[in-house]
């Protein structure tokens, strides 16, 4: 049995992120490999020191401070230093800056893997401030793993680190997503039976909901939006502003909606438009319900799942006149789109299962430990 800590700044149920996502299916899909897995983690609550989920342990210390989004704790690096005694490897998420600092603080000397999930796009001043650290962290460890080639080429950081990187893309499992509520189908089919423009994730600023708002002026298709965030208020300001009427804001919805929802849709449309969008679950959620696939070219993982006339659409970055022009395209064009569709489960087949994934770290962590 091989036993793996992960670390990364947040968890279930605190935070249901894309990161968050990986990190489940690594845990639970590893069990399988006889990989057993432990999530290390901050929490503002320690109700419950160490807890099981499904088939893996989640150990949480509590977060006393939280700067720029990177949270900090008191006893985390005498935490770390004792649990990373009874493991085999170390996982790493990144970026966690404090995460750095608790490796060389506990003095880890085991065989370390980082999934490098994204370069840090926002923070750029303390960027400066944190780079030393950084450097010598990602310098530190065994092996850096990127989730798509794409990204790697693009990234300034990993080119200094090309000859430690490998590319594992991130894989769903496809039990997740099906949906066995007939009546959850229905009530969406009812709200909207002629079909849709489907969007899910996190309001955030990197998402380019602003620039789907922009493109839906004067148009006539639903276009459902899925989710919630620090900027929901300005997005309905802005729709109701330039009054677009057919962007229906859904709000945080659970998994049987979603799955729905996905099977429902015309096309998923991913307008993110800047480089802190790493990759894009969303997209091999819709890939995975065979569903055409529209985003923009931002040089990361998005443009990896999604291959301009092939799986879907790419168009240039911030540019609402092209995206409205893909939309248009995809509405008015059903053959297309399931032809479009038809290729993107093909490449998500191909590339990005969740068995795939987890073979790939099983081959990676086996590999460091020479068995």
């Amino acid at each position: 049995m091989i036993k793996v800590l992960h670390c990364y700044k947040t968890y279930y149920p605190d935070t249901f992120g894309g990161i968050e996502q990986v990190i489940y299916q690594l845990a639970e899909g590893g069990v399988k490999e006889n990989i057993q897995s432990k999530v290390f983690t901050h929490s503002p609550s320690f109700d419950i020191q160490e807890s099981k989920l499904a088939h893996h342990s989640v150990y949480r210390v509590k977060t006393f401070l939280e700067l720029a989004s990177t949270p900090f704790s008191y006893s985390a690096i005498r935490e770390f230093k004792e649990l990373a005694k009874n493991a085999d490897v170390i996982h790493y998420h990144f970026p966690y800056p404090f995460m750095d600092f608790m490796h060389f603080a506990a003095g880890i000397k085991k065989p370390s893997v980082v999934s490098y999930h994204s370069d840090i796009v926002k923070q750029k001043m303390l960027l400066r401030l944190y780079t030393p650290l950084m450097n010598r962290f990602l310098n530190s460890v065994d092996r850096i793993v990127a989730a798509s080639p794409n990204y790697v080429e693009s990234s300034p950081v990993l080119q200094q680190f090309k000859n430690k990187v490998e590319v594992i893309p991130y894989g769903l499992d496809k039990k997740f997503y099906q949906n066995n509520d007939p009546a959850v189908l229905l009530k969406w089919q009812a709200r909207f039976p002629d079909g849709f423009f489907l969007f899910i994730g996190t309001f955030r600023y990197y998402k380019g909901l602003h620039i789907l708002i922009e493109a839906a002026k004067n148009s006539r298709y639903p276009i459902v939006v899925v989710g919630a965030g620090p900027i929901e208020a300005e997005l309905k300001s802005q729709a109701q502003r330039l009054e677009v009427d057919n962007i229906h804001f859904l709000g945080a919805l659970d998994d049987s909606d979603k799955s729905a929802l996905l099977q429902l849709c015309t096309c998923l449309v991913f307008p993110s438009h800047l480089r802190s969008e790493a990759f894009g679950i969303s997209l091999l959620e819709g890939a995975l319900y065979s569903k055409p696939l529209i985003s923009s070219e931002i040089g990361t993982g998005t443009t990896f799942i999604n291959i301009d006339r092939v799986t879907g659409l790419v168009v240039p970055p911030s540019d609402p006149v092209s995206l409205r022009k893909a939309m248009d395209e995809i509405w008015h064009n059903p053959n297309l789109a399931s032809t479009y569709g038809a290729a993107a489960l093909a490449r998500f087949e191909a590339l990005f299962t969740a068995e795939k994934m987890i073979q790939s770290y099983t081959r990676l962590y086996k590999s460091l430990l020479n068995v």
